[in-house]
């Protein structure tokens, strides 16, 4: 039977330890051919060129064939239902299938209908897996053990599907996560601290993510602009200070909105890193996910 990564909670935390390793192994751009003859199917209803791009880039280095499925402008246009993409899908014989689609649910759905492995690229404002599993990859080689270490995720906390995936998993294995934002981007929850000083909560964490203020998902404006709110919670060299604190960032960003210039070409600012990780961590998990 086919195993999923819908949400971080579909694996333990010895299975996301084992992924790590193998990744390790991957980080150097190594290539190989463990999935050779197999098919991997990228079906984006919602446009991503980072995570799409992340994926065929991870499938090909395994040697795996990939096709990348345009959704979002051909066959849901045209009124195909859930039910017969997922038909057409098992018939084109993949061994996994990233999913993203604006919906939430969408990934978990089509898992229960194809005999592929089915990995969810982000739905909606709920999860993005694989993003959380890069960034705790991330920070556990800048950090070492992340256990007891702080972490403020900045920013438009409840539009974000990576801020979601990312409290479950950090708090699982240890960090302590405060959520920084005005009060309107918070989630109501009482389980985690929050606050509105960026300046003062970064004086006490090791590591600091900046999320993109996502305006596509908001019914109504919130800001008067995007430098409204970048007077408040821009991460910038004055705020990081000559602190040992490092920085991270799902990608896209918004640059001198959600990170200044100065930030960007930082030590300390990890984007790149991230990106090259995500590789690594995704061909981990396709590795797993296929072959057991």
């Amino acid at each position: 039977m086919a195993r999923h990564l819908t949400t971080t909670a579909d694996f333990s935390t010895a299975e996301i330890e084992a992924v790590f390793e193998r990744a390790r192994l991957y980080t150097g751009d190594q290539t190989s051919q463990d999935l050779r003859g197999r098919l991997v199917i990228n079906i984006f209803f919602e446009n991503s060129t980072r995570t799409r791009s992340s994926f065929e880039v991870a499938a090909r280095r395994l040697g795996a064939e990939v096709v990348s499925l345009d959704v979002a402008t051909s066959s849901e246009a045209k009124g195909e239902t859930l039910h017969d993409t997922a038909a057409n899908l098992d018939a084109m014989g993949a061994s996994a299938i990233v999913v993203r689609h604006k919906n939430a649910g969408v990934p978990k759905i089509l898992s229960q209908s194809v005999s592929a492995s089915v990995v969810n690229g982000g739905d909606g404002a709920h999860a993005h897996p694989t993003q959380a599993l890069l960034d705790l990859f991330t920070l556990q080689e800048a950090l070492g053990d992340v256990q007891g270490k702080k972490i403020a995720i900045v920013g438009d906390i409840k539009s974000s599907r990576v801020a979601g995936s990312n409290i479950e998993l950090l708090r699982r294995f240890g960090m302590e996560v405060i959520l920084v934002a005005p009060p309107h981007f918070l989630p109501k929850r009482r389980d985690i601290a929050t606050s509105w000083d960026l300046k003062a909560t970064a004086q006490e964490v090791d590591a600091i993510m900046a999320l993109r203020t996502q305006t596509e998902r908001h019914k109504s404006p919130l800001y008067a602009s995007l430098a409204d709110y970048a007077t408040d919670f821009k991460v910038t060299q004055e705020i990081l200070g000559d602190r040992d604190v490092v920085v991270l960032h799902p990608g896209p960003v918004h640059r001198n909105v959600d990170l200044d210039d100065a930030v960007l070409s930082d030590a300390r600012c990890l984007v790149l890193k991230q990106v090259r990780n995500g590789v690594a961590v995704r061909m981990a998990l396709l590795h797993k996910l296929i072959l057991g």
